[in-house]
């Protein structure tokens, strides 16, 4: 089978063996695999694979069908539509997974799209619902709205009836969002020399929201986790999921204390196998039905084929995307 292989800090498309499903596994041709920036940094040498997945194939989700089962597996068949989430080798034209951690695709449904799925809604639904605990009528902050966790987000915070406050580099990506549910954009403010201004993104997170974020998606991490603080409603809640702009920050102890906010640390790939089923039965059990109404949909800003990998890790990388890269093995 093909399968985008990660070479000497590089990507190309490599032949590899067929993968065989072992008890409680299923075998999926992979119609589409979105690419995220764990795939980054997995090809810069960064991030290395949990055991139990191929080393050098990179991919996080998957959308296909099911095209051989191993023993004990008796929910799913072969022809099924399945997408779900995996510790790595989404990109390639066949893998194995265990079958509890995937969920039905809906009928009717893009299986490509649906290949840009997994990653972000999990991640999203996981952060705001399970970890955050978001109600109807709270006030959400996300930074990278444009991003694939981004878009999905802001459309399952809508969707729950929550506001969003979302924050961008490029003013077209707050105009995109607002398609979306987005209720108040913010171009990030910056210092004379080009830092992120601290204060001023939190005085207009407070004012947009009349007192602050009640949860905070953070997915770029580094000083925006200062000003997540800072612009916390009481009892806020900030969930840590991405560290684009740096893995550290300074914390106002006596703020996060006055205001007893609770700061989540959150990390889908390392997790056991049975922590990523209960995280896929809950995106089964919420978002998939959203996604059969249409009530919320992936945004993709490309779909590849294989062959045309390393474009779809630059353009990710260049962060001149709106939503989801996707890779599809077909010609």
């Amino acid at each position: 089978m093909r399968a985008v292989t990660v070479v000497d800090g590089r990507v190309e498309v490599r032949e590899h063996p067929t993968p065989e499903p072992g008890a409680g596994e299923v075998r999926v041709r992979v119609t589409g695999a979105g690419i995220n920036r764990a795939d980054l940094l997995q090809r810069a040498g960064f991030y290395p694979a949990p055991p139990g997945t191929p080393a050098d194939i990179p991919g996080l989700e998957f959308a296909g069908t099911i095209d051989a089962v191993g023993a004990g597996v008796d929910d799913l068949a072969v022809g099924v539509a399945v997408f779900g989430v995996v510790g790595g080798g989404g990109q390639s034209e066949l893998l194995v997974t265990r079958a509890d951690h995937c969920a039905r695709v809906p009928d009717g449904l893009d299986l490509v799209a649906m290949g840009g799925v997994p990653e972000t809604f999990v991640t999203a639904h996981d952060a705001l619902v399970t970890i955050a605990g978001l109600t109807a009528g709270e006030w959400v902050l996300v930074h990278a709205v444009g991003s694939g966790v981004g878009t999905s987000a802001v459309q399952l915070a809508k969707a729950m009836g929550a506001r969003v406050v979302g924050t961008t580099r490029t003013a077209a990506k707050l105009e995109r969002g607002s398609e979306l549910g987005l209720d108040h954009g913010i171009v990030v403010p910056t210092t004379s020399d080009g830092a992120l201004d601290i204060g001023a993104l939190a005085a207009e997170v407070r004012d947009v929201t009349g007192g602050g974020a009640h949860v905070t998606l953070e997915l770029v991490g580094g000083a925006y986790v200062e000003a997540d603080v800072a612009a916390a409603a009481m009892r806020g809640r900030i969930v840590l999921v991405g560290t684009l702009a740096g893995g550290r920050a300074q914390l106002d102890v006596l703020s996060t204390m006055q205001r007893r906010l609770a700061i989540h640390g959150t990390m889908l790939r390392s997790r056991s196998a049975t922590e990523k089923a209960a995280a896929t039965a809950a995106f089964a059990r919420d978002v998939v039905p959203l996604l059969a109404s249409g009530s919320i949909k992936p945004i993709v800003d490309k779909v590849l084929p294989l062959s045309n990998a390393t474009q779809g890790y630059d353009l990710v990388a260049s962060d001149a995307t709106y939503g989801k890269v996707i890779l599809t093995p077909s010609p």
